[in-house]
């Protein structure tokens, strides 16, 4: 199990070093503001919606480890799905980080499951959800500023 904590401690770290599809996306036809007051996370999350297909993502700001690394795996995860898709995974993520879930962790889920420990840290559960709560507001057309307080 230590091993395992271990494996997902340097995908997070990985993933906040070097995040995946933070850019200012240009094709962006839905932008969304998110921010934690209590950690100072601040993003900006950039969605190009082709239909009901999420052709791509991007964000930019700045933030604490977790915050970035989740909104790199959330923008490389959901790249190429469905709104409904994209929404079962922002709900299983949600269930996974809150511990509140049956821990599935297959399929797409297998790839979030660095975030997993979040749940043993309720503090940080807001630094986890904030890109994912982003991008709800964004598929949804809801562009206002998203809180996590």
């Amino acid at each position: 199990m230590a091993d395992l904590r271990e494996l997902y401690q340097q995908v997070i770290l990985d993933h906040n070093k070097n995040p995946r599809n933070f850019k200012k996306l240009e094709s962006a036809n839905r932008t969304v503001e998110g921010y934690n007051p209590l950690c100072g996370d601040n993003y900006t999350l950039y969605v190009e919606l082709a239909g009901d297909v999420i052709k791509d993502v991007g964000f930019q700001g700045n933030g604490c480890a977790i915050s970035k690394a989740s909104a790199s795996v959330m923008s490389s995860i959901t790249k190429g799905k469905t709104r409904e898709e994209a929404e079962e995974l922002f709900a299983g993520f949600r269930r996974m980080v809150t511990g509140s879930g049956s821990g599935e962790q297959q399929g797409p889920m297998e790839r979030l499951a660095p975030f997993s420990g979040v749940a043993e840290h309720p503090s940080r559960v807001k630094c986890a959800m904030l890109a994912w709560h982003s991008l709800h507001n964004a598929i949804e057309g809801e562009e206002s500023t998203v809180t996590t307080e």
